[in-house]
């Protein structure tokens, strides 16, 4: 039997959308008004999916107050309020999109203890989402 928990968090960053390999009409055409110079926020919303074996005891997956600690201090903690391209040392050398986020956040989430992460999914706004469920044989960030 497989089961899946999927816990909601929210956070709200800025960032500029910003590539320092393509010139500056490049960076305007791509990414149009995300590439202003003083960057734009969003209200994340962050959904975890865990994965386990129901614990006998408890009926649980995994004990839903470990698991909002641990997003608190892995990703609420480091992201909430922050201006990604400068406060977020992952994104000083990759352009904060909310794809390259979503890979960063799994990658943040992965070690948790209790259960296994099966995929993070990131809304942006209420058109856009992203899910990354880690990387596959041949998948490259």
């Amino acid at each position: 039997m497989r089961l899946e928990l999927t816990r909601r968090y929210a956070l709200a960053a800025s960032h500029r959308l910003n590539s320092p390999h393509l010139d500056e009409a490049e960076n305007e055409r791509i990414y149009g008004k995300c590439n202003n110079p003083y960057g734009h926020g969003h209200n994340y919303i962050v959904e975890v999916t865990v994965s386990g074996k129901v614990d006998p005891a408890t009926g649980m997956i995994a004990d839903l107050g470990e698991l909002d600690g641990y997003v608190a201090r892995e990703i609420i903690e480091p992201f909430d309020h922050m201006y990604l391209n400068k406060d977020v040392e992952a994104f000083r050398d990759h352009v904060p999109t909310t794809e390259n986020l979503c890979m960063e956040i799994f990658e943040r989430l992965k070690q948790f203890p209790s259960a296994r992460l099966v995929r993070i999914r990131l809304e942006e706004t209420g058109r856009n989402s992203f899910e990354y469920a880690g990387q596959g044989d041949g998948d490259e960030r």
